[in-house]
């Protein structure tokens, strides 16, 4: 398990102008989202037939990839910001993946749907967003369907300032001055794999489903007995 000497800094909860929509969906997010569904597709498997949802999909592109990836994948896609929902749309749209993909808005922190009802929760770099991440981490955990999986994936804080700005100046040298900030802040407001396995064991899971999986990326995978 990680810890760091920088103390948490929140950033903003909620991307919700359209400025801040069309901004994040221009970012190449390509590589990061094709390893997360690769990851996923290899701890999960293909859909058994059940729904999945995608917690803070953002303007969609995870639940797209997904799609493509398994034609039999229906996945419900929320977010609380409607100008993402509204770009994610268009996406969805374009790419002939509406039977596929039904968009979702509403808050990550209560999320409209009985327990267990989705063979799968996913969700990708929404956690550092939240003030109180455990109240979204624990909702994820209530979802998921008896044998159904659990794939959460976030920044992790870097252990100290030096180590953040190597980080940053490894994947975002060459990013508008924007961007690079904007990366910089949500490294200061991600969890520790400690802080993490803390959520879990609360929520009744083994702090072992979190594992640090890249050099700037925590992992939660669990899979829920039948």
């Amino acid at each position: 398990m990680t810890t760091s000497s920088l103390q948490r800094v929140l950033e903003e909860e909620l991307m919700d102008t359209a400025e801040e929509a069309i901004g994040y969906d221009a970012m190449d997010h390509s590589v990061v989202n094709a390893r997360f569904v690769a990851d996923f597709l290899a701890e999960h498997g293909s859909s058994r037939g059940g729904w999945y949802i995608d917690i803070g999909t953002g303007t969609a592109l995870i639940p797209l990839i997904l799609a493509t990836a398994d034609r039999s994948a229906h996945i419900k896609a929320l977010d609380a910001a409607s100008h993402m929902l509204a770009l994610a749309r268009n996406h969805v749209e374009k790419a002939g993946l509406s039977s596929q993909i039904e968009l979702v808005l509403h808050d990550a922190k209560k999320v409209p749907f009985p327990d267990g009802s989705f063979e799968a929760v996913i969700s990708n770099s929404i956690v550092h967003h939240i003030p109180s991440p455990e109240i979204a981490i624990i909702e994820m955990v209530r979802l998921v369907a008896p044998g159904g999986t659990l794939f959460v994936r976030d920044l992790a804080r870097p252990v100290d300032q030096a180590r953040l700005d190597s980080i940053v100046n490894r994947y975002a040298a060459d990013a508008p001055a924007i961007a690079l900030a904007m990366f910089a802040d949500s490294l200061h407001a991600a969890l520790t794999t400690t802080e993490v396995a803390d959520i879990l064991e609360k929520a009744g899971l083994p702090r072992t489903a979190v594992a640090i999986t890249s050099d700037r990326h925590w992992t939660i995978i669990w899979q829920r007995p039948f």
